[in-house]
């Protein structure tokens, strides 16, 4: 799939039958039932083999299948979650060229039509994960822009839509054969019964789920390091040099006990912060710790995996050539690195400040 830089459908069918798309949703709409760390334990043991998968499954739970258990109403819950958990992949639209970590300065416009009693959505997001395969996308659109970012308001829209238009895939470093597109709204007209949650709440709902996902995400990246960490450890105790096994020279021990160390330290990050976040405790600090430090952590151990394991883990030879391009949107989507760190930072002010 990394090669041909697309998701195999045949991939995305397993996941749904597994119930690998639909495992906090209850039982009555088709979902598992189980609890937010269960879906993190998926997407990191996911992410082991192809973390482009992981943040298939990672996206549908964290973000979208949440949005709807939590903001949804019981008619849209029945209509919609329901194909969520069966057979549909839907996309979270929020980010646009100009509202990247700045996620509440978007454009896109949601124009109420009195005389259809319609919404009429206008605008361009990009970077949507997943987009190539959804059959639904949660929109995010300013209604009232005289508001600010209070006008911010969630619409479901189907892909059928007049209107509404997937692009291209990008080209990427990593995560390849997760798609990532354009998605373009030219006059898509949304029934009133599409918004998901109140009018003038999509900002609230943005910033609840993605400081959800941020944990996910860090689940991604734990099982990421896992996976290079896995696939280079038995290739240095079998390689020789000088006559001995490479995993026998006490400089490369201390190299991979440090890692080792190092994947164990983001991964108890990861399911603290899950942890407080099922018991309803506040999260936010530690789940930007836990993605930053799950970040860095499989930055790193790709990186000395593929030193390890010397030529061959620079090509695609080796799963460690690949851990490590994917290891990079890590940085970057559901918070960059540093808007981790300004979160921590506030954190901390407001703990301390006198």
């Amino acid at each position: 799939m990394d090669d041909n830089a697309a998701m195999d459908p045949d991939i995305v069918s397993a996941c749904f039958e597994q119930g690998l798309m639909a495992i906090e949703a209850p039982e009555e709409y088709g979902g598992v039932g189980l609890g937010f760390t269960a879906a993190c334990l998926a997407v990191e043991e996911v992410a082991r083999v192809d973390p482009s998968v992981a943040v298939m499954i990672d996206i549908q739970n964290t973000l979208l299948i949440t949005s709807f258990m939590r903001y949804g109403t019981p008619e849209q819950k029945e209509r919609f979650l329901t194909r969520l958990c069966t057979d549909t992949v839907c996309s979270f639209c929020l980010t646009e060229a100009g509202s990247g970590s700045d996620a509440f300065a978007l454009k896109t416009r949601a124009t109420w039509d009195e005389g259809s009693g319609e919404w009429v959505i206008e605008g361009t997001k990009c970077w949507i994960s997943n987009s190539n395969e959804a059959g639904l996308f949660v929109v995010f659109a300013n209604a009232d822009f005289s508001k600010g970012h209070k006008g911010i308001t969630a619409f479901i829209v189907e892909r059928s839509c007049p209107g509404l238009s997937v692009g291209p895939k990008e080209a990427k470093l990593g995560i390849r054969a997760s798609s990532t597109c354009e998605v373009s709204f030219d006059g898509c007209r949304v029934p009133a019964d599409h918004v998901l949650g109140e009018v003038g709440e999509g900002y609230k709902m943005a910033i609840e789920l993605l400081n959800e996902g941020r944990i996910g995400i860090g689940a991604q990246m734990v099982g990421l390091a896992r996976g290079a960490f896995d696939a280079a450890m038995p290739y240095i105790h079998q390689r020789k040099q000088f006559g001995t096994p490479i995993a026998d020279f006490q400089g490369m021990q201390f190299q991979y006990a440090r890692a080792a160390m190092e994947v164990e330290s983001a991964r108890v990050m990861v399911y603290n912060a899950a942890r407080l976040k099922e018991a309803g405790r506040p999260f936010l600090r530690e789940a930007a710790m836990a993605k930053l430090k799950a970040t860095e952590v499989a930055q790193s151990v790709a990186s000395q995996c593929i030193d390890w394991v010397g030529g061959v883990g620079f090509t695609p030879a080796m799963p460690c050539e690949k851990m490590y391009r994917d290891s990079k949107i890590g940085t970057i989507y559901e918070g960059t690195s540093n808007i981790q760190l300004l979160t921590i930072a506030k954190s901390i002010q407001q703990q301390y400040r006198v």
